[in-house]
């Protein structure tokens, strides 16, 4: 969908600096001395782990701009590529500067010790040179690189030495690559003092031993590198035959694509990294020295080994909420009967809910049919399996998988044909749309007929991700809202035409429609002279027509804060522009991840009188015009109370909140009042089953 801004350029933030930005968030976690110790190393971890993802999916896409010769919104895209370099590399000075000067020693006093191989005894080396040789040596493959050995094929992230090597019979210098094996640990414990747990990682096992790979060479330097490449799969799936074979198709060039980035470690022989920029058709751009280990190396395995000291108190989801509780399929849907359900993770637990229904179905001589959308669910495949026993129970299930799913493309096709094994009905959604709304539907037969009953929800349904992402699911067998759900499967599955929904807002049809219309209603009202609020809690906030018209809301005097974790394009508290909008970030121990959404409708004194509503979409373009998104209005008052305490609870938060200034950063929200941690909080709350009204 084509728009055109109605402002300046001023007045909109590029997403990807933004996208840093929230980058920034995440380091400043690993920074922060009040965060537990050890999971500060976690922190570290996602801090690399999104600036690879940023690589992949951003600076790749840029780069082709620049060699077509195109030129972004906002200027030149060789100029905003510049930029990126700029402030990633100051946040890898940062994040460097941390783990040696800050981590490393403070890991120290509390006794845990990652150490190299130079700060070894005599009798650890001898130690590690025997687990060199039976654990590691047999798996290693060393690659010459010379005029009988073409240049190996060096694929996405994997971790490489550089080795430079003489001859004594060779006035000249020889190459080889060393692939850093990803299937084995990649930190080992050695024997504990009486003080310390001691570590020491693969890679520089694998570094001091390189000997024993090149026997009778002398290695005159090593050096890691590390790839990555361009993960975006092509957008033209127009002359695809299926979505199958576009997808595999688009793993196979991804395996492939152009080198965007090559790190490499302090010390690298300069003529080695010459030829592997030439190799691989790089300029300087696309290089970045490492400083310091966790640039390529994971530490969770550390975090793991670490002991219960210097991580957060463990919490387990609840069984409070009424849905967890049921033992029965009978009592599961007699509760949603009763009255509309809502769950909140990692509070809830995700198991007693969302599996549970269609756990419960499966085995229901009752239910008739299951049907279901799958973005990105569990490796272990709970709900996949529960799928497959329903079919076994000859039970009509149906399962959307979309197997564009970025990353989880391969997993998600084995499920597929795991699934149409077992005789499930599998629908890959849309060529021209992805399909990332969250719903389940389950029809069931009761002495008064058939009743549907759905699931609809802020995440994926995966139960990993439930305990460390925060999300919703909203169960309910509303008769026009389960009608409308079944619409949509079957709009996703065969040839409907079905365009126009009246309880649920679904994009591509209506939902961008409906929330310009529920803006520029409070818009109205505030001219009016009555008051206008609107809250929104999102992921990302990118749409420039919803962004128009939240300027124009402001300046009409509506009252606008907006909780978006990630990228966010408005710039707030632009006199005379955006005066009325406040936007912040939460960065903690569990990631932001439900989207909710409030519309006062001038009730500034009962706000459960306004629109409630949540679900599977983002402000973004692509969420509202190019993918098959779910959000439904939420209706009893039980519910809408909750929502709107989470909600007014979150604008309190004085531990993880960042508000987002004019000029692009974020500063850290800060009181002399009592800490105030609003995850910390809903821990405490679903704990005591105050959180759930009806107890």
């Amino acid at each position: 969908m084509s728009y055109t801004r109605k402002y300046d350029e001023e007045h909109y933030f590029d997403r990807d600096l933004s996208w840093l930005e929230f980058n920034q968030r995440v380091l400043a976690e690993s920074m922060d001395d009040r965060v537990p110790l050890l999971e500060r190393l976690i922190f570290m971890d996602i801090y690399r782990s999104n600036n690879d993802e940023f690589f992949m999916k951003r600076v790749g896409a840029l780069h082709k701009k620049t060699q077509l010769s195109d030129e972004g919104i906002y200027g030149p895209a060789q100029d905003l590529l510049s930029e990126f370099r700029d402030v990633i590399t100051g946040q890898l000075e940062q994040f460097s500067k941390n783990y040696n000067k800050t981590l490393l020693p403070t890991l120290e006093k509390e006794g845990i010790l990652l150490l190299s191989w130079d700060q070894l005894n005599n009798n650890d080396k001898e130690l590690l040179k025997e687990y060199f040789k039976s654990q590691i040596y047999p798996i290693l493959t060393p690659l010459a690189v010379d005029r009988g050995h073409p240049f190996p094929f060096l694929s996405n992230l994997s971790k490489s030495i550089g080795v430079v090597l003489s001859d004594s019979n060779d006035e000249g210098f020889h190459f080889a690559r060393v692939k850093i094996p990803t299937e084995i640990n990649q930190w080992i414990k050695l024997k504990p003092t009486k003080t310390a747990l001691r570590f020491i990682n693969l890679d520089s096992i694998i570094k001091a031993n390189l000997d024993s790979l090149f026997p009778g060479m002398t290695i005159t330097n090593s050096f890691i590198f590390r790839v990555t490449r361009n993960a975006a799969l092509s957008d033209d799936g127009d002359d695809a035959e299926d979505k199958m074979g576009f997808v595999e198709e688009g793993l196979r060039e991804r395996k492939f694509a152009p080198v965007v980035r090559l790190e490499y470690e302090s010390k690298a022989d300069q003529n080695f990294l010459n030829y592997l920029k030439q190799e691989l058709s790089l300029t300087d751009d696309f290089l970045y020295e490492i400083t310091s280990l966790p640039n390529y190396t994971k530490l969770s395995e550390v975090y793991k080994y670490g002991g219960k000291a210097g991580k957060y108190k463990h919490f387990s989801p609840t069984q409070h909420a009424p849905l967890c509780q049921a033992k029965t399929s009978k009592e599961f849907f007699d509760l949603i009967k009763k009255k509309d359900q809502l769950v909140h993770f990692p509070f809830d637990s995700f198991g007693s809910s969302v599996e549970a229904m269609v756990k419960f179905a499966a085995d229901d001589p009752k239910v008739q049919g299951i049907k279901i959308v799958l973005y990105r669910t569990d490796s272990d495949g709970k709900i996949i399996n529960a799928l497959i026993k329903a079919a076994e129970n000859k039970k009509q299930v149906a399962c959307i998988i979309e197997l564009t799913a970025r990353f989880d493309e391969e997993r998600n096709i084995h499920w597929a044909q795991k699934l149409e094994e077992a005789g499930v009905h599998v629908s890959y959604g849309l060529m021209e749309y992805k399909t990332h709304a969250k719903m389940i539907s389950v029809v069931r037969k009761e002495k008064d007929g058939i009743r549907t009953y759905v699931n609809i929800g802020t995440g994926n349904f995966n139960s990993q991700t439930s305990k460390v992402y925060t999300d919703m699911g909203y169960f309910t067998c509303h008769y026009e809202i389960s009608r409308e759900v079944l619409e949509i499967f079957n709009y996703l599955t065969g040839r409907s035409e079905k365009l126009e929904f009246k309880k649920l807002l679904v994009a591509p049809f209506n939902m961008y429609e409906t929330f310009l219309k529920s803006i520029k209603n409070e818009t109205k009202l505030a001219k009016q002279g009555n008051a206008g609020i609107i809250v929104a809690k999102m992921n990302q906030l990118e749409d420039p027509g919803i962004i128009d018209a939240l300027y124009e809301a402001s300046q009409a005097g509506v009252k606008i804060t907006l909780y978006v974790r990630g990228f966010c394009c408005l710039v707030p508290g632009l006199k005379g522009v955006s005066d009325n909008i406040k936007i912040y970030s939460l960065v903690g121990r569990f990631l932001e991840h439900s989207r909710i959404y409030y519309f006062s409708k001038g009730k500034q004194s009962d706000p459960l009188k306004g629109d409630f509503y949540m679900g599977s979409a983002d402000w973004m373009s692509r969420n509202l015009h190019d993918r098959v998104e779910v959000i439904t209005k939420i209706a009893p008052a039980t519910l809408k109370s909750y929502l709107w305490n989470y909600l007014d609870q979150f604008g309190k938060d004085n531990r993880h909140l960042w508000e987002l200034k004019n000029y692009g950063k974020y500063a850290q929200v800060k009181s002399s009042k009592k800490v105030f941690n609003i995850q910390e909080e809903m821990i405490k709350l679903h704990s005591s089953a105050l959180a759930h009204l009806d107890k």
